[in-house]
């Protein structure tokens, strides 16, 4: 392999490890708690808050009762309204962990401010979806 190819081989791997690590950390912090009729989500993250550039994350869904959410197929998609410009958009790739209604995410911001976050999801325990905001610092 050459040096460019390496470093590349070796950058994806890092990115693997790092978002296994992020699905399955126990002591990660809470970004933002939206609760609903019919969920309760739950954004985590290493920091506990989104910063401009690329951000690793956990979304959780859990039932009002606080049980796991068997959500199926979840989004996660933000916005944020500038005058005189069109919104801009930023939709997070969204990966299902091992238990129901986890997923591990990565989303990336060009600057800091408040999102406007859109979370949906339809699967066996439900449909649904929630807004809220969430600062970029």
């Amino acid at each position: 392999m050459g040096r460019v190819t390496t470093v590349i081989v070796l950058a994806l791997g890092m990115l693997g490890a790092g978002l296994a690590g992020v699905a399955g950390a126990q002591g990660m912090k809470v970004i933002q708690t939206q609760k609903t009729k019919e969920a309760v989500i739950t954004l985590k993250s290493e920091s506990g808050q989104w910063k401009q550039g690329p951000n690793a994350f956990v979304l959780e869904l859990t039932s009002p009762d606080g049980k796991p959410l068997d959500a199926g197929k979840a989004t996660l998609s933000s916005s944020m309204t500038m005058p005189g410009m069109a919104p801009m958009i930023a939709g997070a790739t969204l990966s299902p962990d091992k238990a129901p209604g986890r997923y591990a995410g990565t989303i990336s911001f060009p600057d800091g401010g408040a999102r406007q976050v859109t979370v949906t999801w339809d699967g066996p325990g439900g449909k649904g979806s929630a807004k809220f905001s969430v600062p970029v610092r």
